[in-house]
């Protein structure tokens, strides 16, 4: 809803209208002659550099990490953002990225912070003009939803301009390397999936009415590798990347179902109808299997196996927020702040928990805790345990918080909201490393 947000972070509300499914068109592969390669990731531990972070799943290396903290005390620094966006930090070297949008300039940006003090060190106009009108993006949504992806040299973001899709290529210090138009866009709610990196390649979705897609690009030239048509549908979902039975899959939920194609080509592996037309959560792996959630107007959670054969389902929807899972539970917070944790074997509800108050952003898990923040700026922490919902804490840094929070070097970086209105400021917030 990615957050969501989606969208990540992401955009939607229960007025969604979709179009029934049509037919997946002719898959063009590799039209301009594309090798794809081996191209190396170069990222270091400490580093959190894509939307659900290194293993695109939630999961964090497990290193020290506060779990209590508030406005005053446990934060490293406060830095604000300009303009507005569910776009989700990520943390690469010494550099915490996002995507924001200024409503009243028109400008869609990549903004650079300090990582160790949180000083601005860059800002980049990726769009000025061409937004769409305020009726094709849904009250919830911003101009900026999609979270920065980056290989260690270069970042990459994916951004609704003028009725259009672009990917839009920069160096570490903020210089555009390549920008390239990936296709028609035609939603009445915006768009919010973020890109995703695959051997040289870099990946975007593009599920809408006016006719839906995935694409593929070159990550050093933009260079198109392919393109796979995808129906008449809006949807929401960013894409993932897992290997399942031995095989690369790219995992991307809506339209009707669950499918997975060959991120290398575009070409379909496997269709499992589930959930419904419209999601916004991100697919997730764990181990041989995958978990997914939503939807519009049908609800849904389902486990699938490596072929896309239904392991185990259930009636609970998390629109929103994307789920999170380790190797034994499958944990969900749904948009109106019920937790649950399901067994990732055989789907049996472990616990049920409410809450409290409305939640767009994802969770994380961490040594074997989960962190979630809801849309008043609270961030619940909670055993990642079957047993029983057992709360560390609950922790208040802002007025809202609709993106997901990035952690690296024993540092939580959260981005917030305070005051509302025209007096509403977006921050990045830096919990310290515990002392």
């Amino acid at each position: 809803m990615t957050r969501l947000l989606l969208l990540p972070i992401l955009i939607i509300a229960a007025t969604i209208g979709c179009s029934k499914k049509t037919p997946v068109k002719e898959l063009s592969v590799n039209q301009s002659g594309v090798e794809i390669v081996d191209q190396a990731i170069t990222i270091a531990d400490s580093d959190w550099p894509n939307w659900r972070g290194p293993s695109g799943n939630g999961l964090a290396t497990d290193q020290p990490l506060r779990t209590s903290w508030n406005k005053e005390d446990g934060v490293a620094w406060r830095a604000s953002v300009p303009g507005r966006g569910h776009s989700s930090p990520i943390l690469i070297g010494d550099q915490v990225i996002v995507a924001t949008a200024i409503e009243e300039k028109e400008q869609q940006l990549v903004v650079a912070f300090d990582r160790n003090d949180g000083a601005q060190r860059w800002k980049t106009v990726i769009h000025e003009g061409g937004f769409p009108s305020q009726r094709e993006v849904h009250r919830k949504a911003t101009n900026a939803n999609a979270t920065v992806a980056c290989d260690g040299e270069r970042l990459f973001i994916s951004m609704l301009n003028t009725g259009k899709i672009f990917v839009t290529a920069l160096d570490l210090d903020g210089n555009q390397l390549w920008q390239t138009e990936a296709g028609a866009f035609v939603s009445r709610f915006g768009y919010a999936p973020s890109p995703i990196l695959y051997k040289s390649l870099v990946i975007i979705a593009a599920d809408n009415q006016g006719g839906g897609y995935l694409a593929a690009f070159d990550r050093t030239t933009g260079t198109p590798a392919w393109r796979t048509a995808r129906g008449n549908l809006n949807s929401y979902s960013s894409p993932a990347i897992g290997t399942l039975g031995g095989k690369d899959q790219l995992l991307i939920s809506g339209c009707n179902a669950v499918t997975s194609y060959d991120p290398a080509t575009g070409e379909t592996i496997w269709e499992t109808p589930c959930i419904s037309e419209a999601t916004c959560g991100t697919v997730v792996v764990a181990g041989d299997r995958l978990v997914a959630s939503g939807g519009y107007p049908d609800k849904e959670t389902v486990c699938l196996s490596a072929t896309g054969e239904k392991l185990w389902t259930n009636g609970t929807k998390a629109y929103e927020p994307s789920l999170a899972a380790n190797d034994q539970w499958v944990f969900a917070v749904t948009d109106d702040g019920i937790a649950y944790c399901w067994s990732l074997e055989d789907g049996k509800q472990m616990w049920r928990k409410r809450l409290g108050g409305n939640f767009s952003g994802s969770p994380v898990i961490c040594n074997g805790n989960v962190y979630v923040a809801n849309l008043s700026g609270e961030c619940f922490v909670f055993r990642a345990s079957g047993e029983n919902y057992e709360q560390i804490a609950k922790n208040k840094l802002g007025d809202d918080c609709y993106a997901s929070p990035a952690i690296g070097n024993s540092h939580i970086v959260f981005r917030v909201g305070t005051g509302d209105g025209g007096n509403r400021q977006e921050s990045l917030v830096c919990v310290a490393a515990p002392e």
